[in-house]
């Protein structure tokens, strides 16, 4: 694996209020990132000339809006964002809204399935009315990801191994419950160091606040770039 694909499995989040704080970020990062995440906070805020300048400086950027409404919907609004040239797009795992996503996708947008979001327990969906576990939705939502054609999926570190078992080797699997060792662990439940990611098959790993927020940003995100070097093949 060479040096700049190493370097693209880990995507930082730009998880903060203003394109301008973003930019300060993207600024700092340098040379040392090669790919972003777009989420709902700044897409709303401006992020969208953010992304279409990322995507003329050379990075991939990864809209993560997790779309999900009626199908023709679903459907106008993920054609838009292909329009754009974005690389990844999030959806959540519901049949009729991947049906939906695919349709407008095209050739170029890879589209993530958002299985079940990283901050719920068995708890939470107890809570919500489903009777199963986090680990039973999961590996659901993942069979049903497959069947429509979904490029990939979102989940947690924990659900790594099983899920690439269930859904093979091509299906590219992201996840965003990565914190690196001593981090603060903030709002997710179900967590993994870096190397602990990749070396249970993830394609790309998710890190927002212990690189947007450390003292020292492109440091933090060189030293999770040589993590993942040292456990990557």
């Amino acid at each position: 694996m060479s040096h700049d694909s190493v370097r693209d499995r880990l995507i930082v989040a730009l998880d903060v209020d203003s394109v301008a704080a973003a930019r300060v970020l993207v600024d700092q990062l340098g040379d040392a990132v090669s790919f972003y995440k777009i989420g709902m906070e700044l897409a709303y805020g401006g992020g969208f000339d953010l992304a279409r300048d990322l995507k003329s400086a050379g990075k991939r950027v990864f809209i993560d809006l997790k779309l999900h409404d009626i199908g023709a919907t679903v459907e106008r609004a993920t054609r838009q964002i292909a329009k754009m040239g974005m690389d990844f797009l999030t959806i959540h795992a519901f049949p009729q809204t991947m049906t939906a996503a695919r349709a407008g996708a095209g050739d170029s947008l890879k589209l993530l399935a958002v299985t079940v979001m990283t901050s719920y327990d068995d708890a939470d969906l107890k809570e919500a009315g489903y009777a199963c576990s986090v680990a039973e939705l999961v590996a659901r939502r993942a069979r049903q990801a497959q069947t429509a054609g979904i490029d990939g999926l979102i989940l947690s570190p924990h659900e790594l191994s099983a899920i690439r078992t269930l859904v093979g080797p091509d299906m590219l699997l992201v996840t965003p419950g990565v914190r690196p060792a001593g981090a603060d662990v903030g709002d997710q439940k179900r967590i993994m160091t870096p190397s602990q990611a990749i070396a249970a098959s993830a394609d790309h790993i998710v890190v927002g606040r212990p690189i947007t927020r450390a003292a020292d940003p492109r440091a933090a995100a060189e030293a999770i770039v040589a993590e993942i070097a040292s456990v990557a093949h």
